[in-house]
């Protein structure tokens, strides 16, 4: 049984200064990496360490700016099944947004309520699902056109399977003036008529159920308004966000009471961890996906109305020193996805001071770095890193240490150390 118990408050969380600072470690640099070094002192880099504390902090705080509205759980912001379960025994959270619909039938096997968040190819999950009464019941697919519903009857006919739930998304983009298209490239059901045009067609096809809508607004949820050392690109994007968002909810609604009039709808999907309160304000949303500010990668340190805590870091040892000014950690080479741009490197969290070298950066088998705090490094310390984005750093690991205070209390396997790459 894991000991990742997210119910219970962070130690001493409580009102008050020195309460909320015995709540908050990571407030304290030198404490909590420091603390993250100890727990971990005896496991052979590279290691991956979750913070208790900090995941409790973060999932309550997703949940108190939801405001009321249930969150479905992005899984590939997590990656790790522990987590995801430990989550969906919250009050606050419901169900799993999945991004392929393979993992979605590995987790059926615990999770009754599944949405693949992206139109899928995988013909032979597609057959799984399709002769699988109680994974039928449980997986819902996400359309946008009616190839995809062609798709799943080229792999069997309608007669010849279970009834497939599908969920129709609807693209959140604001087409802006001047500017174009602000936001991701999705679907490309835009306006509400076309929503309708759709439902009506999945409506007319045999063997199909429509259960759901989704939009995803990325351009608010995805895009950071407080970027540091930027101030212009966060006003340009603090300005973008205000005036998306308002079109988008009105054009929203229209198109969620455009396809309820044919369908009956049993969820509305939207938002993300940087568009919580914006989107749980929008009254056609039922529920919010959402999974990144879980764990807290660096990226969401730029939002102006919200701050994650650093629950998710790896360590990397030096082990070479090349000249006095420089130390040489083993690996480092996590980029994140994404424009290629400094910000989708590792951030060097502890010792403080320490820098990439603009030649290298973060190397694939080594990373040199210089900086104050290098005279004081020598072979085998540990150097603290966290990944751009959230997620992606499971990717690179078995498993993560369960850290609570200096201790590692448990140990739980991301999906890699379960066997498994979806995507």
């Amino acid at each position: 049984m894991s000991a990742l118990d997210l119910a219970r408050p962070a130690t001493g969380a409580r009102t008050g200064i020195l309460e909320r600072a015995a709540a908050e470690p990571w407030r304290d640099p030198a404490a909590y990496w420091g603390g993250m070094t100890r727990a971990t002192a005896d496991l052979d880099a590279p290691v991956g360490a979750l913070h208790l504390g900090a995941l409790r902090h973060n999932a309550a705080d997703l949940v108190r700016r939801a405001n009321g509205t249930p969150i479905r759980v992005a899984s590939k912001s997590i990656r790790v099944r522990g987590v995801i379960e430990a989550l969906l025994a919250l009050p606050g959270y419901r169900g799993v947004l999945a991004y392929t619909l393979a993992e979605a039938i590995w987790l059926a096997d615990t999770v009754d309520d599944l949405v693949v968040g992206y139109p899928t190819a995988e013909r032979g999950s597609i057959r799984r699902l399709a002769t699988d009464t109680a994974l039928a019941s449980r997986i819902t697919l996400m359309i946008d056109s009616p190839d995809q519903l062609d798709l799943v009857d080229s792999v069997l006919p309608p007669e010849r399977r279970e009834e497939i739930r599908v969920c129709l998304e609807l693209d959140a983009s604001w087409k802006a003036p001047v500017l174009g298209h602000l936001g991701v490239r999705r679907s490309p059901v835009h306006q509400p008529e076309q929503a309708a045009a759709l439902a009506e067609y999945v409506l007319a096809r045999p063997g199909f159920r429509l259960v759901g809508m989704m939009s995803y607004e990325a351009q608010i949820a995805g895009v950071v308004n407080r970027p540091a050392g930027r101030p212009v690109e966060g006003a340009v994007n603090r300005w973008m966000q205000g005036r998306s968002m308002p079109e988008l909810l009105e054009r929203r609604a229209s198109a969620v009471a455009a396809v309820r009039r044919i369908a009956d709808l049993e969820f509305v999907n939207g938002g993300g961890t940087g568009s919580l309160e914006a989107t749980s304000a929008d009254p056609s949303v039922t529920e919010i996906g959402a999974g990144s500010g879980i764990l807290g990668g660096h990226l969401f340190d730029g939002y102006a109305h919200f701050t994650p805590a650093p629950a998710a870091a790896f360590a990397l040892d030096v082990v070479r020193s090349p000249g006095p000014e420089y130390r040489t950690v083993l690996g480092g080479g996590w980029i994140a996805s994404g424009p290629p741009q400094p910000d989708r490197l590792p951030r060097i969290v502890w010792p403080e001071g320490l820098h990439y070298q603009p030649r290298e950066a973060a190397g694939e088998v080594q990373t040199p770095l210089s900086g104050a705090a290098v005279t004081r490094m020598r072979a085998g310390d540990r150097v603290w890193f966290r990944h751009t984005k959230s997620g992606e750093l499971a990717e690179h690991l078995n498993a993560f240490a369960l850290v609570d205070g200096d201790r590692v209390i448990d140990e739980i396997p991301t999906y890699r150390g379960e066997g498994k790459a979806f995507l």
